[in-house]
């Protein structure tokens, strides 16, 4: 099914939905079920915290889902909620803290094409190891949240730069810069992990 197909079917089961057929609504959301769970376990780092803001997220798309006007994805629109939700958490809990580095060191937010390179360039047959899948997983979980966000939505959840922008609330320049700190700041993690794993290979990240 492509995606035009696929967004015409969600029209028609938030029609449905919204006209009555509630129980279609576990339908509308299950393929997204894993996508707002990780973003928010990205947050709270914590299973419990992440079900919990995964739930409430699930509870408001519902009860605001006639504010749903189809102007973006409804993934988009659902996901945007669970940012929220988790963002709301973490104020109230008095854990969230940004640092200077919200800010890009170029205002234009220029970056030199050589260095985004896709992290996706770590050799296949290593990223189908386990070993490797959890030190990625780890690299990534430890990255300063707003820069963990942005790589998720991108590099993860494949969302373009305009969609990934619009969630986070800033600029597609600011994006771009983001994601190109998170995929250095996972390589140089990943290096160092990967050389202690197996010292006598070469490893070849982003070159």
């Amino acid at each position: 099914m492509n995606g035009s197909e696929s967004h015409r079917d969600e029209s028609k089961m938030i029609a449905a939905i919204l006209g009555g057929d509630t129980q279609l609504f576990h339908d509308l959301i299950r393929p997204y079920e894993r996508t707002v769970y990780v973003m928010a376990l990205s947050f709270m780092r914590n299973e419990s915290e992440a079900e919990d803001v995964s739930q409430e997220a699930f509870l408001q798309a519902f009860r605001k889902l006639d504010c749903f006007r189809g102007e973006s994805k409804f993934g988009t629109w659902l996901i945007s909620i669970t940012l929220n939700e988790a963002r709301g958490r973490l104020r109230r809990n008095k854990i969230l803290k940004m640092d200077s580095l919200d800010e890009p060191d170029d205002e234009d937010g220029h970056i030199s094409p050589a260095l985004l390179r896709d992290w996706k360039e770590i050799p296949s047959e290593a990223l189908e190891r386990k070993e490797m899948q959890q030190l990625l997983e780890s690299a990534v979980s430890e990255l300063p949240l707003i820069y963990r966000e942005t790589f998720l939505l991108r590099d993860v959840e494949e969302l373009s730069v305009a969609e990934t922008a619009e969630l986070l609330s800033i600029s597609i320049s600011l994006v771009k810069v983001r994601l190109h700190r998170a995929r250095m700041m996972l390589q140089r993690s990943l290096a160092a992990r990967l050389k202690a794993m197996n010292p006598k290979r070469r490893w070849f990240l982003w070159s």
